[in-house]
């Protein structure tokens, strides 16, 4: 077809000039919907005015295969909409870096460094900071994204087209091929189809994981380390600072066992290949071009003596010096890179598990690539060329110092369920087969933990084979162990232990982690070498972690193991199942109170305490702006040291695209370092006793309202009939089932179904339920001065703050007529009639309190930028969620296998453009 006519043919459907050379302030998001619209007409023409039309068309009379055409539609709109605004969000950034400065670029390192001079803060106070500072977001596969790969690449094409359509160096002619190639992408993807036809592997969820280091973050995480050294330098110009690789990332794709029977030890250590193999192949790729680019002649920039004794010596050891420099004669840096290369490969070749030669020179650790990289810098910038060093040879150094040989460092998680079994079978395999073994929580199971963890292993191993659950078990252990003393021993990260409820549980899995050979001699001493991380969920986890921690940090294996490992305990903190134990105001404070309470803990054990922070994408699981989130984390509880899990439809919305996966890690790090540096210089200045004691109250009185709704008998039964809950479980969009151990109660429920269910049926209890009765109840005893207290807290305390916040855009969200619609599938009329109208009135209420604290006349006012991405959202989701709504009734009525099945992928895409619509609901 030829390219001209079809890019006319585009033009011609978009009339408005400002389209074509993108003037309009929305000219992407306008000219992607124009486009999705041709596409539609060439191959469905008849399902256009659902797209044109607005919330009064209806697809209730198509056909299953017509309606299943135009969800697909609705949701390819949400997607192409999300990437106009990422593209309207980072073209808003360049303008204020333009015309103002990095400055006052609010969520750059420029604008905390110059607000931290401002406040006083010194360069050594910075330096100290600097070599403590620790970031580390990790990637998690979580049952809420469902985009394949395939469209992934295709969105991010669309993305990079529209980046180049914003050049203003295009003729009219190239400006039209650009528009017909992105026309084309959106074809490609209304061919491609966005649901999986089989629930992904484990090894798809790896795959996708590290699509996105390959996309965007292996080449802009580098960039990090160069913008806050930039920043530096400009405020403080007569210092030099030290950057530390501070900025790495984790993950638990393939290491999570947690409640996913398909995480086992040959997966896991398919996964730690694949992790390996694509940070050795972007290295490769990236040397490949540098050794392209330096054609530095000796007889142009003489090389320095140093470097030419270290030349030859690679030379020599690579058993091909003299093909090497015939190759390049006269180009050292380009042998001395030939030499990098060989070793590489050879690397390579290890990590894929193919056997070299005896005597091939290869790297055995990152850190030797790392020196050779130093080596090159330092003669580069001897011979007077510092820039080439800084800006070709140090971003391919700094990127091997993040990702090293691993890519990411794998965490393993499981629950004490899972190991608590495989150590009691420990006990039995010691010889103590007759009877049961201790009571769980006795102090005779302390005292033989204990004693099993003094005494040496036996020689040979355990006496009695143990049960195949607690063998799998301990070769998770026995595995890390193997590959840690192997190719990178930064591949693990830490072991999680689920459903941390006593010291015993920590002492369990060293047990295990012993057994396993992660046990070292340090100085005489035992000490274990995988960092040991409890995880405390619920909310009685959380009132129950510092006496477990302090408890825990007494014991000297313990401490000793902490400190070998760098000298911090790590806790993970849960705010999904939290969350959905108490409600979101008591999760919100309980999991602060603990962070205040485990940091007192760690800092009178001499052991301090960093947090892991265990978030979702929705506001219920813990998702916040990033900036606001972690200024609203307690004074003194980060201190430069932070992780966060990023799940679900988070990690393509932030790390798809090279533009916005760099302004999202700024935004972390920056955040990490505003709040190590000025958190408790304002703590000090604005003592929050009074404010901790309103919170205090407004978290029971939260959590009281939110319990009677949970425990109303015939709340599972409505939530059941009233959400696609069962529904979910058909779209293949994550390998680990919804529920713990095959259970069906509420209680064991996973919190991310419960979450996403709830945000389907546009009920979205988990983002605000009781928060209206807390502050009616708290008004009711306090009166007028307590109005006051609410006031101030809301412009004063950054907690309280985020709380309202976050609150009143949920409150937005929620629609009670769409609501009730979803209430209308629950068959029992009492059931319904009770359980809707305690969510109805609660809502009036919720509503009512949160705008007398707030000053909004409506929900969602004070923020412009989200009702305008709701606004253009808001009438479709709702269309569609309506027509869930009959597509569950007609699902669920059908006794019919064969018209099931004709509406089933219907059905799945309207869960997909919902979740598409509100954006992170899961």
């Amino acid at each position: 077809m030829n390219e001209d006519v079809r890019a006319s043919d585009v033009v011609d459907q978009t009339s408005n000039t400002a389209l074509i050379t993108g003037t309009s302030p929305k000219y992407a998001a306008q000219l992607l919907f124009e486009l999705l619209l041709d596409v539609v007409r060439r191959h469905e023409p008849a399902i256009e005015p659902i797209l044109t039309g607005g919330a009064e068309i209806s697809i209730a009379e198509y056909s299953p295969e017509l309606m299943a055409r135009a969800l697909s539609a609705q949701g390819i709109w949400f997607q192409l909409l999300s990437i106009a605004d990422q593209n309207a969000t980072m073209r808003r950034r360049r303008h204020i870096e333009r015309e103002r400065g990095r400055d006052d670029l609010l969520g750059s390192f420029d604008n905390v460094i110059d607000g931290a001079k401002s406040a006083g803060v010194g360069p050594r106070e910075i330096e100290t900071l600097l070599q403590n500072l620790r970031i580390r977001p990790v990637i998690t596969a979580h049952p809420t994204e469902s985009k394949r790969v395939t469209v992934l690449e295709k969105y991010r094409k669309i993305y990079l087209l529209l980046l180049e359509l914003e050049n203003a160096r295009w003729t009219k002619r190239e400006r039209y091929t650009i528009i017909a190639n992105i026309r084309d992408q959106i074809e490609l993807v209304w061919m491609t189809g966005e649901l999986h036809l089989q629930k992904p592997k484990v090894e798809h969820e790896v795959l996708r994981g590290l699509h996105f280091f390959d996309e965007a973050l292996f080449d802009r995480a580098p960039e990090v380390l160069e913008l806050l050294q930039g920043a530096l330098k400009r405020h403080y110009p007569d210092e030099q600072f030290d950057l530390p690789p501070f900025f790495q990332f984790g993950s638990w794709i393939g290491g999570d066992r947690d409640g996913n029977p398909f995480v086992t030890t040959e997966v896991t250590g398919w996964a730690l290949r694949k992790n390996a193999m694509a940070a050795l192949n972007y290295y490769h790729g990236r040397l490949v071009a540098l050794a392209r680019s330096m054609s530095i002649s000796q007889r142009a920039l003489p090389i320095p003596e140093a470097f030419k004794e270290e030349l030859a010596r690679e030379l020599r050891a690579s058993g091909d010096g003299e093909a090497i420099a015939e190759r390049n004669p006269g180009e050292p840096y380009r042998q001395f890179l030939t030499c990098i290369l060989r070793k590489l490969d050879a690397t390579m070749q290890r990590a894929n598990v193919q056997e070299i030669d005896v005597g091939t020179p290869h790297y055995t650790n990152a850190d030797e690539l790392i020196h050779d990289l130093r080596r090159m810098e330092r003669a580069l910038s001897d011979a007077n060329s510092p820039n080439i060093a800084n800006e070709m040879v140090r971003p391919v150094r700094r990127a091997v110092e993040l990702f090293r040989f691993s890519t990411v460092r794998l965490d393993l998680r499981e629950n004490t369920t899972r190991t608590t079994q495989a150590v009691q079978a420990l006990w039995g395999s010691e010889g103590n087969s007759e009877g049961d073994p201790p009571e769980l929580g006795s102090p005779e199971w302390r005292a033989w933990l204990l004693q099993a963890l003094a005494r040496p292993l036996p020689d040979g191993g355990s006496n009695e084979p143990l049960p195949p659950e607690a063998e799998e078990t301990i070769a998770m252990f026995t595995q890390a162990a193997e590959i840690r003393r192997g190719l990178d021993p930064d591949s693990y990260g830490s072991f999680i232990i689920s459903m941390t409820r006593s010291v015993d549980d920590i002492l369990g899995a060293y047990l295990l982690a012993k057994h396993g050979g992660l046990f070292l001699d340090a100085a005489g001493t035992e000490i274990c070498s995988l960092p040991i991380v409890p995880l405390f969920e619920t909310i009685d986890d959380l009132r129950a972690a510092p006496a477990i921690m302090r408890e825990a940090l007494a014991i000297p294996l313990i401490r000793r193991s902490t400190r070998w490992q760098g000298g911090l305990q790590e806790v993970m903190l849960g705010y999904s199942d939290s969350n959905k134990d108490g409600g979101y105001v008591a999760a919100n404070w309980e999991l602060a109170k603990a962070q205040q309470q485990l940091t007192r803990v760690g800092e009178r054990a001499g052991t301090p305490i960093s947090f892991f922070h265990g978030r979702g994408g929705s506001v219920s699981r813990g998702g916040a702006p990033t900036g606001r989130a972690i200024a609203a984390q307690p004074a003194g509880s980060i201190r430069g040291r932070f992780r966060v899990t990023e799940q679900g439809e988070v990690v393509s919305s932030k790390y798809a695209n090279k533009g916005t996966a760099l302004y999202q890690m700024e935004l972390l790090a920056s955040s990490v370092l505003q709040h190590a540096l000025m958190s408790e210089r304002e703590a000090a200045l604005k003592p929050s006793g009074e404010f901790d004691d309103a919170l205090e109250a407004l978290s029971g009185l939260s959590r009281v309202a939110y319990d009677k709704l949970l425990s109303n008998p015939n709340l599972v039964e409505y939530f059941q009939a009233a959400s696609p809950l069962e529904e979910i479980s058909l779209l293949n969009i994550g390998s680990r089932p919804a529920r713990r151990f095959g259970a069906s109660s509420l209680k064991d429920l996973r919190a991310i179904p419960w979450v996403f269910a709830w945000s389907q049926n546009r009920h979205m209890i988990t983002n605000w339920y009781g928060v209206g009765s807390a502050i009616q109840s708290f008004l009711d005893v306090r009166g007028e001065k307590g109005a006051r207290l609410l006031g101030d807290m809301f412009n004063e305390s950054r907690l309280m703050r985020l709380i309202v916040d976050e609150v009143e855009k949920a409150l937005a969200r929620v629609d009670l007529r769409i609501a009730r619609d979803y209430a209308s599938l629950v068959s029992d009329e009492r059931v319904r009639e009770e359980i809707f109208s305690m969510i109805e009135q609660e809502y009036a209420l919720t509503k009512e309190m949160v705008l007398s604290i707030s000053g909004s006349a409506f929900p969602g006012e004070r923020f412009e930028q989200f009702r305008a991405s709701l606004a253009d959202r808001l009438s479709t989701v709702n269309q569609v969620s309506r027509e869930q709504v009959e597509l569950l009734r007609r699902f669920r009525a059908s006794e019919n296998e064969q018209e099931r099945e004709s509406l089933k992928p219907a059905l799945l895409l309207s869960i997909n453009t919902v979740a598409a619509g509100l954006g992170a609901t899961g």
